[in-house]
């Protein structure tokens, strides 16, 4: 008896210490997990802080959908995986040869109703299905919703505004 309490009383401790340093790393890997937009008059604006390898990776959604997204100013549109696109009912567009760090592949043109980050959201954006992307529910999120705000970058973080 007293040996299976002290197995037990490790394996909850085990699990307990899994599950805080789990948190700790997506915390690491995502550090804008909660964002707090917050509005100047007209102007619209949602601060960003840069994960531990340089990214601006952060909580927003697609379609009213919760997905996870990577700003890249190097990437002409938004880009969503093909199961992403499946889930949130897309129709494919025309195909488009897309040039990725993994090469030359092809994707398919599609627009997204609304795109939302904290308080800032477009409607009617136009994007990339890319079936190259292996992560679902990451998307990049590219300069055609980008560049319609001001991007403004201090040290360790980034605010865009609307």
């Amino acid at each position: 008896m007293g040996k299976s309490m002290i197995i037990a009383s490790w394996i909850v401790l085990l699990a307990l210490l899994t599950m805080l340093f789990s948190h700790l790393l997506d915390q690491q890997h995502n550090p804008n997990q909660d964002l707090q937009g917050q509005s100047l008059g007209q102007v619209k604006e949602v601060s960003l802080q840069r994960n531990r390898n340089g990214h601006y990776i952060a909580n927003g959604s697609i379609n009213g959908v919760p997905v996870v997204f990577l700003l890249d100013t190097g990437a002409t549109d938004v880009a969503i995986s093909t199961a992403l696109a499946r889930r949130l009912q897309l129709q494919r567009g025309p195909a488009i040869g897309l040039q990725t760090a993994n090469g030359t592949l092809t994707g398919y043109a599609t627009r997204l109703r609304s795109v939302r980050l904290a308080n800032i959201q477009q409607q009617d954006v136009q994007a990339i299905i890319n079936p190259g992307m292996q992560a679902e529910d990451e998307v990049l999120l590219g300069m055609s919703f980008l560049k319609h705000l001001e991007l403004i970058q201090r040290g360790d973080t980034l605010t865009l505004r609307q």
